[in-house]
This record gives structure tokens, sequence and C-alpha cells, in this order.
């Protein structure tokens, strides 16, 4: 680990850049992700021969091994991209630019925005709808024309540069705190949308930390890092959608989680969060509660969140349901996968998500 005296002379200018393979780096036919040793020496000298007529930030490669379509992400690949961006952080480095794929990048990012909460990390994270790469053309590797790859990648890096602390996701033009993220079409470049009126973890992220209080930032996660990875072996989410079905069918549903180690659960409700009631299914709350699930209600709905403004969906919340908010289903799949991940009983992650919900009250209302 760093002393602080190293951390003081860390590097602002540099980009930190980081390949995770998605249809950015995709090539050939049928498209496939790209090695990083075919595709990173292609992409840097792409990069230089643009820096002859338009500057772009200096940029560097971080190594990683693990390269997938992001379909294909699991809660392990997720820590894999902690540890990869907490070894860099300590060794002094503060700018960085994810590419990922479009599936899941959402939820990569509204975890890394989780677990680097309180830091003065600046990470953007992007992909792409089209590759990089033309794959019509054989003898060389150019840019396809009309791809929106380059155009993210540069937006990314123009980001990263200006070193705002937090952790954003750049697609299409804009850019928005990650949290807020979600993908509302699969093929258009304009594929993702999200919003700026974002409180936690976005409102942790620190222009500039002190040395004394990034190192102890530092020491506690590295106390923990074990523990995550194994952690992360059992760490699941469960989904439960609410059809037009009778309620049976839901308690049969989280009847089957019961036994498993404690989970998080997201109940997909209708509009505001309206969930059929039943009395097998408040009990079957009620015993997930007890076997130390975290169940919480979100809204089918892109757009608003839950409420509890509907006794069709309030009574959910007496048996121990946590409101989603106006919390996107990325945000809430990563926020329950850090609280596995990072705490250990039941108890101690029902207090950290009231804590999180706190924090994002105390923001909106001084951004009123």
């Amino acid at each position: 680990m760093p002393s602080s005296s190293t951390l003081s002379n860390r590097s602002f200018n540099t980009i930190q850049l980081i390949y995770a393979g998605g249809t950015f780096g995709s090539y050939g036919r049928p498209l496939a992700p790209l090695d990083a040793d075919i595709f990173l020496p292609a992409l840097q000298e792409l990069l230089t021969e643009h820096n002859q007529t338009n500057q772009l930030p200096e940029v560097s490669w971080l190594d990683n091994k693990l390269i997938k379509d992001s379909s294909q992400l699991t809660s392990n690949d997720f820590v894999h991209f902690y540890e990869l961006l907490l070894d860099a952080y300590a060794q002094g480095q503060r700018q960085f630019v994810l590419i990922t794929g479009t599936d899941t990048l959402s939820y990569l990012g509204a975890f890394l925005a989780e677990a680097f909460a309180g830091t003065d990390m600046c990470l953007v994270v992007t992909g792409s709808m089209r590759p990089l790469l033309d794959s019509d053309v054989l003898q060389t590797y150019t840019v396809d024309a009309n791809s929106d790859a380059w155009n993210n990648l540069s937006e990314s890096l123009r980001l990263a540069a200006a070193g705002e602390s937090g952790v954003k996701i750049s697609f299409g033009g804009e850019s928005w705190p990650a949290q807020t993220v979600q993908k509302i079409h699969s093929h258009d470049f304009m594929a993702f949308t999200g919003h700026t009126r974002a409180g936690y973890p976005n409102n942790s992220y620190i222009k500039q930390l002190p040395d004394t209080r990034r190192q102890h930032w530092l020491d506690d996660q590295i106390a923990v890092k074990n523990d995550i990875q194994t952690r992360a072996e059992q760490a699941n989410i469960h989904a439960i959608y609410c059809l037009p079905n009778i309620p049976d069918i839901l308690s049969t549903q989280l009847e089957a989680l019961l036994t498993q180690p404690p989970c998080g659960i997201i109940l997909l409700g209708f509009g505001a969060g309206n969930v059929p009631h039943s009395k097998d299914l408040a009990e079957a709350l009620q015993r997930a509660y007890e076997h130390g699930h975290m169940v919480v209600c979100a809204s089918q709905c892109p757009f608003g969140g839950v409420s509890d403004s509907y006794a069709a969906g309030s009574w959910q919340y007496d048996y121990h349901v946590i409101a989603g908010g106006r919390l996107t289903i990325p945000a809430i799949y990563a926020r329950l996968l850090w609280l596995l991940l990072r705490y250990d009983t039941p108890a101690r992650r029902r207090q950290r998500w009231t804590y999180t919900v706190n924090q994002s009250g105390t923001a909106i209302r001084k951004n009123r």
C-alpha cells in the first residue's frame, strides 16, 4: 500500500484506459470481442493518428485479462473490475475510462459508483452500439465511419480529462451519474438515458480527497478485500416480476428462495410499486425478512420509481419490503450486490441502505 506522500504525487493528466470487450471491440463475422493483445495495439495506432489533427488526452492502459461480451458478466466479474480499479487508485491513479458492452453497462457503472463512494476517483464508463473497427476491411484495422464508437470514446476521454470526481456513463454525446442510467433501446445509437438529479452515491464524491482521508478509505477497503472475494461466490440478486396472475404465483416464487443464504430480491411491481396482495404473499415476505433476505420493490416503468401513495402498494412495506424510490433497476441491483459483498450481516446491510436513502434525501432537498 502506498504511503500518503506517494499518493500526494499522483498524476492527474494521463487517462487509464480499461478495455473489457463488448460491441466496441468486436470484429469479424459473427462479431466477437477481440483479445486485448490484438485490439489495444490497433486502438493505440488509431489514437496516435487521430492526435495528429485532433488532440485527445494522453492515454495508458490498465492490464485487464477479463474480456467478455457484457451479457456474460457475473458478480465475480464486477468484483474483478472493482479490484482492478482499487489497485490502480491505491497506486495514485485517479482518472479512468472503462470500455465495456452495453448489455450490462448500466449495472457495472452503478456498482462501481457504489463501491468507490466517498472518494475522488473520476471514472467514465462507455461502449458503443456498433463496433469501432470495420469488419468489411480485412487488410488493416480501420474505424467504421458509421459507428458511434469513436465519438463515444473521444467524449469519454475528454470527460475523464476534466477530472470531475464520480462515476459517470458517457454515451451518444451525453453523460449522467452512473446510478441514474438505463438502457432504453436495443439498436439505436441513443441507447441510454439518465438524469442529473442524483443523490447517493453521486453526492458522496469529493473534489479532492486529502491524503489522510484517502489512505483511511484505502485501508478500510483493503481490510475487507478477501471477504468481498469470498462473498462474491455466493452473492445472488433475484428478480420477481409481477404479472396479472393470481398472487399465489408470487408467494411460490418467493418461497423458493427462502432456503438460500441471505440474498437480494427485486420485486418488480406495477406502476408506482403496486403488488397483488394475498395472505400467503404477506407471510412469505415476513419469512424472507426473518431469513435475512432484502426485498426491494421497484417499478416496471422506466421512469418515476415507486411510492406508497396507493394502498395496493403500501401494504408490502408493513412486511419489511424496502422501497426502491427513484432508483433504476440496475442501480437497485448494484446497491444490493455491494451491500451483500461489503457487509457481513443482514442488519448492517439494512442499516447501510437506510443511510444511503437519508443521504439521497438530503441531496434532493439541497437542490430544491
